[in-house]
């Protein structure tokens, strides 16, 4: 054959295909690029390719009062709103030195690990959903939607219950909400146990999942990763029992491990997760007393809505600290949530104004991303979607 002839580089062994695959995709998980170089099915590189969901949140929140930067952080990564609050609410507080009220960090702790709940069982059915598997991808969104419920009784939001507030909360549980919940926990483990059967000796699952994608100890160490990612190779970082906040270590919980480091290995320990927050949620109801949910400083906290018809000083507080916002003390600090895809961070620079001089986040989901052109080389590409899926990320989170 002519090396002219069409065919002539498959004769001379030049098959290796340059394959995109995304950015618009459905196993992508959001807008993500994955140029990837394969021979046969087999990959030799993977480049991830970001930036297609870039929204600019961080600098907007440069231009925002410190109270309107809460809508904003929300949507960084919209199945962990809370944490995300969170995350900004103590930095924000550790700042200027307030001490939330008891009953405000328990109702935070409780919202928190029920978010975290809905973030795992959405990961576990749409990971499922990639599989072939609807049946379990029903499983997961039907218990989701009762979490979904009990956020939109209480704020009137179903995804962003957007509540938290520097210094507590603005808005109480409403009267059915312990009730609701203990009904949730009452018949969660049914569920749970449901999804233990159809997944965990199941021979596809595992076939798929078990010896794909292996992040080891050295590697999450190298890429910084955390989360559920790092604990699947042997590592009990969990920023709950390091840093502890919102009380968190009044509260008996497990941090689980696997030594694998493997996808099946990271949903083992999602699934064993979303037992221990429900054990935390269940402590966190049995824990809540009565009492106030946000602050007693006047320069921080709106007023009492009452008090706005008979009290010409609380109208004032409230008019400056809608239109004009806090001003904390100059400095900056940093502070860290357990989400429910790893260490989440939150940098403020405060140069002694309303709006924050500069506000930083560190993301989980950005190091999962990159440390996929490390770990797919030499798997299939097949293998791709489960090793994208087994790191859970949100691109919202990583192009900020």
């Amino acid at each position: 054959m002519s090396k002219d002839t069409p065919n002539s580089k498959l004769e001379f062994g030049d098959d290796v295909m340059e394959l995109n695959l995304g950015p618009q995709h459905p196993s992508t998980h959001g807008v993500l690029r994955v140029k990837l170089r394969l021979k046969g099915e087999v990959i030799l590189s993977a480049e991830p390719v970001i930036g297609y969901l870039h929204t600019g949140i961080e600098k907007e929140c440069e231009t925002r009062t410190y109270h309107q930067i809460f809508t904003l952080i929300d949507r960084i990564d919209y199945l962990s709103g809370p944490a995300e609050e969170q995350a900004f609410a103590g930095a924000m507080e550790k700042l200027m030195g307030l001490e939330v009220p008891e009953r405000a960090q328990t109702i935070r702790l409780i919202l928190l690990e029920l978010a975290r709940i809905g973030s795992h069982l959405l990961w576990l059915g749409t990971s499922a959903l990639e599989l072939n598997m609807s049946s379990v991808y029903m499983y997961c969104f039907a218990e989701r939607e009762k979490i979904l419920d009990l956020f939109e009784e209480m704020s009137g939001a179903r995804m962003f219950p957007s509540i938290w507030r520097i210094g507590g909360l603005a808005l109480d549980l409403n009267p059915e909400f312990v009730d609701n919940a203990r009904t949730f926990l009452k018949n969660f483990p049914r569920t749970w146990k449901d999804l233990d059967n159809l997944l965990t000796e199941n021979y596809v699952w595992c076939e798929r999942l078990q010896g794909v994608a292996v992040m080891d100890k050295e590697t999450c160490e190298q890429f910084m990763c955390t989360g559920p990612v790092i604990r699947a190779a042997g590592v009990p970082y969990d920023i709950r029992k390091v840093y502890p906040y919102l009380g968190y270590e009044n509260y008996q919980f497990d941090v689980p491990t696997r030594t694998e480091a493997d996808s099946y290995a990271r949903y083992l320990i999602r699934l064993e997760e979303l037992k221990q927050s429900a054990s935390l949620v269940e402590q966190g109801l049995a824990k809540l007393k009565p009492g106030p949910i946000i602050v007693d400083d006047r320069k921080v906290a709106l007023p009492p809505r009452r008090e706005l018809a008979r009290s010409m000083e609380a109208v004032i507080h409230q008019f400056k600290l809608v239109s004009e916002g806090i001003h904390p003390p100059t400095g900056e600090v940093y502070y860290c949530v357990e989400s429910a895809r790893g260490e989440l961070g939150h940098y403020v620079v405060s140069n002694g104004s309303n709006r924050p001089q500069r506000l930083r986040v560190r993301s989980p989901s950005f190091p999962h991303i990159q440390v996929l052109q490390k770990v797919l080389p030499g798997h299939t590409l097949p293998d791709v979607i489960i090793a994208i899926a087994s790191v859970d990320p949100i691109l919202g989170d990583v192009d900020r």
